[in-house]
């Protein structure tokens, strides 16, 4: 590595220099005994291999908090999916096709500790057509529930489908799921819709993971089925 005048040595030719040249500290191994740095922790100057032992410390620590995340998402995930055995068991327990809405709605409330739940089908069977459930949804609601391939998650936008909570001022966030038969993220036509609605604006945000919000869909739609006209 030579130099002049006019091409003075930079940082990035001594770096380049050391990086291709990996016996250098072994020849000259008295250099690494006499570099000093300073410390993050303070202005106090400190020896290479403090250094080193130094961020060799600070990786440990970031490895153990990612650990940390990962098993508190994961014991949250296991109360989840336990949380959604016991509603699904509630819903086979369900004998009257008319009460069967309603405990769906009742449940995810209590299981889920959701505020506000709605459920609205259509294209039910003759005997249900009476039914609080099976009416007050326009054709614009169909085809928008239909249009849905996930479930649709965050701020209330003026959904016909937000009118049919109780207390429409406290849906700061909603969670709206398309009922269809199959997987929720089909294409086929929607039958009807669950809405979930918290007065917390973050409880259902746009680019949450939506995976236990389709398995309550899809679980849903599968139990309401029976009430389909044939």
């Amino acid at each position: 590595m030579k130099a002049d005048a006019m091409n003075p040595i930079t940082e990035d030719d001594i770096a380049n220099y050391l990086a291709n040249t990996p016996d250098f500290f072994v020849r000259h191994a008295e250099l690494l005994a006499s570099v000093q740095l300073t410390s993050p922790h303070g202005n106090r100057a400190v020896s290479l291999q403090e250094r080193q032992a130094e961020m060799l410390r600070e990786k440990i620590k970031a490895l153990e908090h990612r650990v940390m995340d990962m098993v508190r998402h994961g014991n949250e995930n296991v109360i989840i999916a336990d949380r959604l055995h016991r509603w699904a068991r509630k819903l086979f327990e369900v004998q009257s096709g008319r009460a069967l809405p309603a405990t769906i709605a009742t449940e995810i409330r209590s299981q889920f500790m959701v505020p506000q739940v709605a459920i609205k089908v259509w294209d039910v069977d003759s005997r249900y057509g009476a039914e609080v459930f099976a009416g007050g949804v326009s054709d614009d609601a169909k085809s928008f529930a239909s249009s849905l391939t996930q479930p649709y998650c965050g701020v209330n936008s003026g959904f016909e489908a937000v009118n049919w909570l109780e207390d429409t001022a406290m849906a700061m966030s909603v969670a709206l799921l398309p009922l269809r038969e199959g997987p929720v993220n089909s294409t086929g036509p929607a039958f009807g819709m669950l809405v979930l609605a918290s007065p917390d604006p973050q409880r259902f945000q746009s680019g949450m993971g939506t995976d236990f919000l389709e398995r309550i869909a899809e679980l849903a739609s599968a139990a309401l089925t029976r009430l389909r006209s044939k």
